[in-house]
């Protein structure tokens, strides 16, 4: 831009010669002039909920378009190798920073300086070597890093020296290597609570090397490092609660070393899952910790599992017990097992091969509420579980178990929580959950059962969430859950249901939510009684079916008629391929519905009162259909629509919104359609609009499309997704062009730059013409006036009307006595003569002018009696000048030049036609008539008789003496 306004300053100097040519650059190229405003469209981005998106773009820098009104800034999965000086400085409200997955190495010096308002900045999966001094300089309020899986080495000893309020800091899979490196960390950390320094190839661990680091601590993970030894010797952890302690690969032998057990007399959750040291080194940690475990995780152990459980259960304190992954080691479980583990509530054996547990493995725990044994090979429920009088939570998901019993979950009375999902089940039978009567979720997604056989109908009273999803289910019979009147959430989606049998839902007069997606229901299936009983339902998902609809004619009994508190509906099918039509009354009764699904059902039209029953409505998906042609009245009563999805519709212009009244749209989804220009009338129509993505259209790179371009170009509030990569396919010499890099500056100028060209264009021109005036005045008027006559003169010569008078006579008002005592008695009176006067022969109520040149041209001839008087009158000099247009146009001797002075030829010089015509025209002298006056009056006579050949006028009269010669 700088260099555009050095080349307008080069023009404007090169003097008034080219002035044109510089109005029509600053016309043209005033745009270029002007900073344009940041828009809210990113070339790269896109903005979400005040978070700016930009993952996995193959950026190779970050971006300098972004807002500086963002507080979240994602730029993970990249390919950013160095973050500059420069990249965040505007972005000062920005409070959660993520750079996960790049290529970073380099990091500059106050990068970080200006993110004041940061809290959660995180590096992990990067390429760095080096934390250097004052990195993240600036960082005041930042609580959460994460740097992990990078490859540090050096800390330098201020590199965390302004993260003062630092909580939480995870440097794990690095390169660490000695524990000083730590050290460094934490004495610039003062309220640090949460450390990961796991995987960090760390040897050993002395107390003695963090004496001077005065922090509480409450969680720290050093696990996955091959520690040799493990020493404490100084209460360096007084606040710790959480310790993870979990082993590496490698095959070393840690040894313990805390032989003051109050040092780690506050851990209660302790992890050393892997761990491998001498079962006397781990009975004296285990002991360092007796009076506060509640929580400890053995997962993956190599040894004696068994024993391991029989002194950990000896600690007092421990409730949950986690023994995961130990696959041969734990199984079969047997009945000595956990004998000592009485004050378990929690027990996690996930994962571990189970094939087989004696029935009297879980005995002595009369406290387990929550037992997990999913991901194991049972192939039916243990009877192990029913002496766990107190169980709460049971988890048997991914097992083989292919059926229940009447007696499986016998006495499990407190039961609230049972997973029974990705097994084997083909059936339920009545019995099996009658004595689960506080049982409030049950899952039996992912199985083979194909019939309920009225398991259901028993009641269940406490249930909320029955999960039936993914299994072989082909009906549903009348009562099938009346047994359910507490039931809020029914997933039974992605099964092969194609009959639904009137009142089939009786007595879930709870529920808020059915999953009916994926099946086979038609629209036969459909009818109000099946729904009836509903009444509260909120969400209802029919996706996938094959609900197709012919015509758009009225349903006798509209479906869903009694679901007046439904919020979500959903009935996109892609099972059915035929082309479908909705009835127009298809919604009635939802008059609180908020989201409406139709996508991808082969749909052909809506109905223009298709929505006047859902008056509330704020979300519309109407995708993947061939609808072609929106209206406008199709909107008109849903005028509260926020989110609308028109894509793929085949649709050819987004016409509609402009008299849809949809001023609360504020997303808005029309990607691949068959539109190509977006007028200014459309943007204006939807002024709440946040959101606009026109992905995959063919648009127009022509001036139509010039109010849409600086739009998206220049607006603050509507964030158009994708809009740099917009390309034109017409014409046909453009195509392929990127629509914002159309020219737009030749569509339209700068209306105030034309106002300001204009009043400077005025206020100069009234200059010009005062002062032109002011010197020039008279010579003005007497232009103006020789114009004038030239006009009638044109106006009137054609004319071929009889002449009225034989002679038009032209005097001053001071020459009247002459004129009324010798020319008139002369003339008229004895020759005879008609002649025109213009005080007794003028029209009244006729304009001067008009009369003036009626007159001369309705004259045969023109008398001008000439005097001084006559030459300083205008309207005398207006008289001469019609006459001598009418002399040379006409070529006619139509004017006769009487003098009755005597005239210098000084004083003729200003009168420049009337000194031609003397020059050129024989004139008659009274003055020197003299006593000869029967002579001037023979010559005027003969002149008024002469014909009118121009050609001849010079031999009508015998040649007086003339006036001098005009210098």
């Amino acid at each position: 831009m700088s260099s555009g306004r050095k080349e307008d300053q080069t023009i404007l100097m090169g003097g008034r010669k080219r002035l044109q040519r510089v109005i029509l650059f600053c016309l043209l190229n005033f745009s270029t002039l002007i900073v344009p405003g940041t828009g809210l469209t990113l070339r790269t981005c896109r903005i979400s909920y005040n978070v700016a998106l930009c993952v996995k773009t193959k950026l190779t820098a970050v971006p300098r378009d972004i807002p500086s009104t963002v507080t979240g800034f994602d730029l993970s999965l990249n390919r950013i190798s160095r973050i500059q000086i420069s990249d965040f400085k505007n972005l000062l409200a920005l409070e959660k920073l993520d750079l996960n997955f790049n290529n970073i190495s380099q990091i500059d010096n106050g990068a970080f300086a200006s993110l004041i308002c940061l809290k959660t900045l995180n590096l992990n999966n990067n390429r760095l070597v080096k934390l250097g001094e004052d990195l993240f300089n600036g960082l005041t309020n930042l609580t959460e890093l994460r740097v992990n899986r990078n490859k540090i080495q050096i800390v330098a000893s201020t590199a965390f020296q302004s993260l003062q309020s630092l909580k939480l800091l995870d440097i794990s899979s690095n390169k660490l290597r000695h524990i000083t490196n730590v050290h460094l960390i934490l004495q610039q950390l003062p309220h640090l609570r949460t450390l990961s320094i796991r995987n960090n190839n760390l040897t050993t661990f002395d107390s003695w090397e963090l004496t001077n680091s005065s922090i509480e601590l409450s969680y720290l993970d050093v696990s996955l490092n091959p520690f040799t030894v493990f020493r404490i010797t100084a209460d360096v952890f007084p606040s710790l609660i959480w310790l993870n302690l979990g082993g590496s690969s490698r095959k070393y032998h840690m040894k313990w070393e805390v032989h003051n057990k109050t040092f780690l007399s506050r851990v209660s959750t302790l992890d050393i899952s892997g761990l491998q040291m001498d079962i006397g080194d781990m009975k004296t940690l285990l002991q360092t910790v007796n009076s506060s475990l509640e929580s400890l995780r053995m997962n993956e152990m190599k040894h004696n599992l068994k024993e391991l459980i029989s002194i950990s259960c000896t600690i007092p304190t421990m409730s949950k017990l986690q023994l995961r992954r130990n696959y041969k080691r734990i199984s079969p479980v047997s009945s000595d097992v956990f004998k000592l583990c009485i004050n378990l509530t929690e027990l996690d054996l996930s994962n571990n091969h189970i094939k087989n547990i004696q029935d009297n493995a879980f005995r002595p725990l009369k406290y387990l509420r929550i037992l997990s044994l999913g991901q194991n090979m049972l192939s039916s429920v243990p009877e192990a579980t029913r002496n766990l009088a107190k169980l709460a939570e049971l988890d048997l998901n991914n097992n083989k178990i292919s059926s229940l019993g009447c007696d499986d979950f016998t006495n499990l009375t407190m039961l609230r929580e049972l997973s029974l999902n990705q097994n084997s089940i083909s059936a339920v039978k009545e019995c099996v959950f009658k004595d689960l009567f506080r049982l409030q979720v049950l899952k039996l997604q992912s199985n083979h059962i194909s019939t309920l056989n009225n398991a259901f109908k028993n009641p269940l009273p406490n249930l909320r969430q029955l999960l039936l999803h993914t299994n072989k289910l082909t009906a549903l019979k009348r009562g099938e859950f009346q047994g359910l009147e507490s039931l809020s959430n029914l997933s039974l989606h992605h099964n092969q249901i194609k009959e639904l049998e009137g009142g089939c839902f009786t007595g879930l007069t709870n529920l808020t939510t059915i999953l009916l997606q994926n099946n086979h229901i038609t629209k036969d299936t459909l009818t109000e009684s099946v729904f009836k009983d509903l009444i509260n339902l909120r969400r209802l998902d029919l996706r996938d079916n094959c609900i197709k609809y012919e015509n758009t004619l009225a349903l006798r009994e509209p479906p869903f008629s009694h679901l007046s508190r439904l919020e979500m509906l959903a009935i996109p099918s892609q099972h059915c391929k035929r082309k479908s039509e909705l009835p127009y009354n298809l919604l009635q009764g939802l008059t609180n519905l908020l989201f409406f699904n139709i996508r991808d059902i082969q749909l052909i039209s809506l109905d223009s009162d298709m929505f006047t029953f859902t008056p509330q409505l704020q979300t519309l998906d109407m995708s993947s259909n061939d609808i072609r042609n929106l209206s406008s009245e199709l909107f008109s009563p849903v005028r509260n629509l926020k989110s609308l999805y028109i894509s793929r519709i085949s649709l050819g212009s987004l016409d509609f919104l402009v008299d849809a009244n949809l001023t609360q749209l504020e997303f808005l989804q029309a990607r691949k359609n068959q539109f190509s220009v977006i007028s200014k009338d459309i943007i204006y129509s939807t002024p709440a609009l946040l959101y606009l993505d026109l992905q995959g259209n063919s648009f127009t790179c022509d001036c139509d499309n010039a109010g849409f371009i600086q739009w998206v170009q220049s607006n603050n509030k509507t964030q158009v997704f994708d809009a740099y990569n917009f390309v034109c396919n017409y014409p046909s010499d453009l195509k392929g062009m990127k629509l914002l890099d159309f020219d737009i500056r030749f569509c339209s100028v700068d209306v105030e730059f034309i106002c300001f060209v204009s009043t400077t264009c005025t206020i100069l021109l009234f200059m010009v013409l005062s002062y032109t005036y002011h010197i020039l005045r008279w010579q003005l008027v007497y232009a103006y006036y020789l114009f004038l006559a030239f006009l009638f003169d044109t106006k009137n010569k054609n004319k071929q009307a009889p002449s009225q008078y034989d002679a038009f006579i032209s005097y001053n008002v001071h020459d009247e006595p002459w004129v009324m005592g010798e020319l008139l008695p002369k003339l008229e009176g004895e020759q005879g003569w008609r002649l025109c006067l213009h005080h007794r022969d003028f029209e009244p109520g006729k304009p001067i002018i008009d009369n003036v040149t009626d007159s001369i041209y309705g004259s045969r001839k023109t008398i001008c009696v000439i005097s001084h008087k006559y030459l300083e009158s205008e309207w005398c000099s207006r008289e001469i000048q019609v006459a001598s247009f009418r002399l040379f146009d006409e070529r006619k001797d139509v004017l006769i030049l009487v003098f009755l002075e005597e005239i210098p030829a000084s004083l003729l010089s200003p009168y420049y036609r009337l000194r031609k015509l003397v020059k050129r025209k024989t004139y008659l002298s009274w003055p020197r008539a003299g006593e000869h006056t029967e002579l001037f009056w023979q010559k005027l006579c003969q002149a008024l008789r002469s014909r009118e050949d121009f050609g001849e006028d010079r031999f009508l009269l015998t040649v007086m003496d003339r006036p001098h010669e005009p210098v």
